[in-house]
């Protein structure tokens, strides 16, 4: 599989669950279904927004098969992987491997903040365990450690390590990177998807795209097809969405929740530590993708 082929407008897809807090496979089912329908090609299963270090590894096994069984080809999809422990990972990479995941994505380990070379061991460990193409979810605020662009350009050598999640917020390095290899970037972060397609990004991988796949696909397919204000003005659009679900106090996947409740989509509770959003709060991001439904419609 080449990197393109994870595709690119790629959904960070929520974790379902039942009131009772239990995985809600045919939610997922449902909800994969309605996001590939509206310009998905690829949904990222287990990642932060899926509240992967919440769910148990048989839960994200049984997601992927799920998924599967209800998109079948018409998407990528991408098992997130990444652990505090290479051990844990590396058989979470191969349970996604034997439940059907297409590729994997893989941030640094956490909290115990490992210096670089073993960075990039850890990532080298998991790519030579599995047949599967490897993402790097490069996201230091989660994790405390940066994959620092020297390591990303030596991780870029092994044949399976081909795609980068950017989450890093530093444009100069991205550009530095994406001039010396052939790794294909998506934009982790909703509010820089189209500056990072201005510097040569594949796609993104987006949250806010759970409650508005067709308006985030938007911005790719405009900037694909010019003038670039086109794509400005789509960009815009989604900011006051963007950054009521992505720039307030609360994570994404307790905004993203809270918006698919109220839209009648799967979705169900967060499990703790996280708490729901508030009725006001969910009353405010309605609102707000309601304005954003209107001028699409416009």
């Amino acid at each position: 599989m080449t990197s393109l082929a994870f595709g690119r407008a790629l959904c960070a897809m929520v974790t379902p669950f039942t009131e009772s807090g239990a995985l809600d496979v045919a939610g997922a089912q449902r909800l994969a279904d309605h996001l590939v329908a509206r310009g998905c090609d690829g949904l990222v299963l287990s990642g932060t927004t899926g509240e992967s270090p919440t769910t148990t590894d048989e839960e994200k096994s049984t997601l992927i098969t799920a998924v599967r069984e209800a998109v079948g080809d018409r998407a990528t999809l991408i098992a997130g992987v990444g652990t505090a422990d290479t051990r844990h990972t590396l058989e979470l990479a191969l349970a996604a491997e034997k439940a059907g995941a297409d590729g994997l994505l893989l941030t640094a380990p956490y909290y115990s903040r490992p210096p670089q070379d073993a960075v990039e061991a850890h990532f080298l460990e998991v790519a030579d365990a599995t047949a599967l193409p490897l993402t790097v979810y490069d996201i230091p605020s989660r994790t405390g450690t940066r994959v620092e662009p020297e390591t990303m350009l030596r991780l870029s050598d092994h044949p399976r390590i081909v795609a980068v999640k950017d989450c890093s917020y530093d444009l100069l390095s991205t550009q530095r990177i994406l001039a010396r290899t052939n790794l294909a970037y998506y934009a982790g972060c909703d509010e820089q998807i189209l500056p990072l397609l201005a510097i040569g990004a594949t796609g993104y991988v987006s949250t806010v795209a759970n409650v508005a796949p067709a308006q985030v696909r938007a911005v790719l397919d405009t900037f694909d097809a010019g003038p670039a204000t086109a794509a400005t003005r789509a960009q815009r659009a989604l900011l006051p969405l963007i950054e009521q679900m992505m720039a307030g106090p609360l994570p994404g996947t307790v905004t993203a929740k809270a918006l698919l409740t109220a839209l009648g989509l799967p979705s169900g509770p967060v499990r703790a530590p996280l708490l729901p959003a508030s009725e006001q709060t969910t009353r405010e991001l309605l609102d707000t993708y309601e304005q954003l439904s209107a001028t699409a419609a416009a």
